[in-house]
């Protein structure tokens, strides 16, 4: 049995960043940018005005001054001439500046009559102009690797970058395995219970940017294991759900071993989650997770989500730790390390008292995973624990 951190450090050993392909701006929604990009233009690409107003020089800036409005300048439509001395020209929010002008007055703060204009004495101190290249200019980077954000979508635009080179898509079979399992909306036997893990599975990958595939429930023989192993084989990654255990029906080790699976571990000592199992088969990774519910789903959350990143192109880490004080006093941990159930407020956190692993609904109403430390003595309220945030 080995540790958290040796599990990942092994995981991470099995797969590495897959192949970059170039796709459609509009496509790029959530996608992983693989390499840096430059913008292939200055923004704004000239000086614009900030407000609706009238354009003109500083040095005209007098309260009580008069200005003969020459032309108008409007978003799109540029006025061509120069603004001398005593003049000024309409302007609107987004229009470039006009040759000449440096400065724009709101047009709440002039008084116009036909086209003249006189400055009203509460003239404020703002330019109100946007400088060419004030956001970015030619040449400044995106950086890679990020998931790409629609904040980051509309930056690209604006940029003048129409395709982006992005990471493949992980794609993962997921493979629920038990006699006892039927799919959601079937009718299930006495004694069969609706498969919950493969779909929540399904949820979290497509959540952090991987290709999901569910395949047909493995029954506990040799020959169903092998026909769905069989049909995953083309897969980035192959999760199966249940079966790595120990017992007389779990068979999924022994049947993928058999298959040609180069094992690199098998259990870490951690609860929920205990009969973890990876490795190599063929050209996919395999992660064997146990079937109970909430296992399933911590090790989703702890394993699955930084391989699915390491695949993506991010580096090699576990989820990041945050830390917040507990609301209640929780005793001491045993000899694995834990990760429980609990609910993070503006008070703090708060553990379920009821940790069991096939409680979906516990897992439900948590937005966070309390992490104790094998041997980890009793806390008391106050005390600051680390957690893991669950995705909203």
């Amino acid at each position: 049995m080995i540790s958290v951190d040796a599990a990942l450090a092994a995981l991470f050993d099995l797969v590495s960043p897959l192949e970059i392909e170039e796709i459609a701006l509009i496509d790029a929604a959530g996608r992983t940018l693989a390499q840096p990009v430059k913008a292939q233009r200055d923004q704004p690409p000239f000086a614009a005005s900030a407000m609706d107003g009238y354009a003109f020089r500083n040095d005209d800036a007098v309260t009580g001054a008069t200005l003969a409005v020459i032309g108008e300048a409007a978003a799109g439509h540029r006025f061509d001439g120069t603004v001398q001395s005593g003049q000024a020209a309409r302007i609107f929010t987004g229009a470039p500046l006009p040759d000449g002008a440096d400065r724009v007055v709101i047009q709440e703060d002039v008084i116009r009559d036909g086209d003249i204009i006189v400055l009203s004495d509460n003239l404020d101190a703002g330019h109100h102009v946007r400088p060419a290249a004030g956001d970015f200019k030619t040449g400044d980077v995106l950086t890679a690797p990020r998931r790409l954000t629609a904040s980051d979508i509309a930056l690209l635009a604006s940029m003048n970058i129409p395709r982006v080179p992005v990471t493949r898509r992980p794609t993962v079979a997921i493979v629920a395995t038990g006699d006892e399992l039927v799919q959601p909306g079937e009718t299930p036997n006495a004694d069969q219970i609706i498969a919950s893990n493969s779909y929540g599975l399904h949820a979290l990958m497509t959540q952090i940017g991987a290709r999901p595939r569910m395949l047909p429930i493995a029954q506990d023989t040799n020959a169903s294991l092998e026909t769905v192993l069989g049909l995953a084989s083309d897969a980035d990654l192959i999760v199966t759900i249940g079966g790595a255990s120990v017992g007389d029906h779990d068979l999924v080790g022994d049947v993928a071993q058999s298959m040609g699976l180069d094992r690199s571990f098998y259990k870490v000592a951690m609860r929920p989650g205990k009969p973890l199992m990876a490795g190599r088969i063929g050209s996919s990774t395999l992660i064997g997770l146990p079937g109970n519910p909430v296992s399933a789903m911590v090790c989703g959350h702890v394993f699955l989500t930084p391989v699915i990143h390491r695949m993506l192109g991010h580096p090699a880490r576990p989820v990041a730790r945050q830390s917040a004080p507990l609301t209640h006093d929780i005793p001491k941990n045993a000899d694995r390390e834990h990760y429980m159930r609990g609910h993070l407020t503006t008070a703090g956190i708060t553990v379920s008292p009821r940790q069991d692993s096939s409680l979906l609904t516990i897992l439900s109403d948590a937005n966070v995973l309390v992490i104790r430390p094998p041997n980890d003595p009793a806390q008391s309220a106050g005390a600051s624990v680390d957690y893991i945030p669950l995705p909203a």
